[in-house]
């Protein structure tokens, strides 16, 4: 088995200003809410980062400040414009140290009116912003009057025209067919639109195994045997650093590669995997990481698991609880999960 975990350079990746959300969505892949503590990023430590992004990436993006899901760098969260001044700060920074494409996530929840809207986006886009993306789901619209997720959409086609994504645009569209003002509960949106929940990209990881299991079937854990991690491990799209400065490979959070403010170091040499337990296992094969949690003290869901992930997530949920395990990170993560 190998010793040593070789990190591709990124080529895009997204910056967490902190976890902490206006929401509890049940289908957060890292389980953001307004019980998080209120942590942020530090200035300095996002510069480190962006600054060693910003080298990886040169030469990598095909159209520098043309948006789209995974290019370039998106500052997220949790929700980014709950600390507007540090967002625009890092936006200033980003531009400084060349990132090539730069835009944010939203959920929409502080466009309450029309002149605010227009001004944040505006002095966002002067500070060095090319886009945003706007989230549009059922889980989003139980939280979020539609009404702000519309003045978000129309007044962002506004500032940054086709720089301005709506995800998931399907919903969108089937929200203002709808007529739809306010809330609405997930439960009612099924019983009205149950059959367009087919559209969700939904990620069986995060709060999904926790909260929406039952729009899943389920296996036993040996039905995962033989699969591994690998690929997601060392995907070069799409990466995240939170606001710990954790490096999280893709989707997989509570999972840290390590110290972002040392990027440079990990693309270069890598990190132990003698000393990294549960990112060997999940190299190699999910059999090795229900084992390990077997010998930590796990026992298998008697209801099974929905994928790989939940198998994966649940056995890591134990093991944050029980060990000490410094790729389990940030351990909050895992206390988050059944919230929503």
């Amino acid at each position: 088995m190998v010793n040593r975990l070789s990190i591709p350079e990124p080529y895009s990746a997204g910056i967490f200003l902190s976890y902490r959300c206006t929401s509890t969505c049940k289908h957060c892949l890292y389980a953001c809410s307004p019980r998080w503590p209120d942590h942020w990023i530090s200035e300095d430590d996002a510069t480190q980062v962006l600054a060693q992004l910003a080298a990886l990436m040169r030469g990598k993006v095909s159209h520098p400040g043309r948006v789209g899901v995974n290019d370039g760098l998106h500052f997220t969260g949790g929700e980014p414009f709950l600390s507007f001044e540090l967002l625009l700060r890092l936006v200033g920074v980003a531009r400084r140290v060349g990132i090539p494409t730069i835009f944010v996530e939203t959920n929409g929840f502080w466009c309450r009116d029309d002149a605010t809207t227009l001004d944040w986006l505006h002095a966002l886009q002067a500070a060095g912003l090319h886009g945003i993306l706007i989230s549009a789901n059922p889980f989003i619209l139980e939280q979020i009057p539609f009404e702000r997720t519309k003045r978000a959409v129309r007044i962002s086609h506004q500032v940054f025209g086709s720089n301005a994504i709506v995800y998931q645009r399907f919903f969108y569209e089937q929200f203002c067919g709808m007529g739809l003002t306010g809330t609405l509960a997930f439960e009612k949106y099924v019983q009205q639109s149950g059959h367009a929940l087919q559209y969700v990209e939904l990620l069986a990881s995060g709060r999904v195994p926790y909260r929406l299991a039952h729009l899943f079937h389920h296996s036993p854990a040996r039905r995962f045997y033989g699969a591994s991690c690998r690929h997601e491990l060392l995907r070069d799209w799409h990466v995240h650093v939170d606001s710990y400065c954790n490096y999280l490979p893709g989707f997989c959070g509570g999972l840290s590669l390590g110290d972002a403010r040392q990027l440079d170091a990990l693309c270069r040499d890598g990190v132990d995997l003698d000393a990294l337990p549960v990112l060997r296992a999940l190299l190699h094969d999910l059999r090795d990481m229900y084992e390990l949690g077997l010998e930590h003290g796990y026992r298998e869901k008697e209801s099974g698991y929905i994928s790989k992930c939940h198998l994966c997530l649940d056995v890591r949920r134990h093991l944050a609880r029980h060990g000490e395990f410094a790729e389990l990170q940030p351990r909050e993560l895992y206390e988050h999960l059944e919230e929503g």
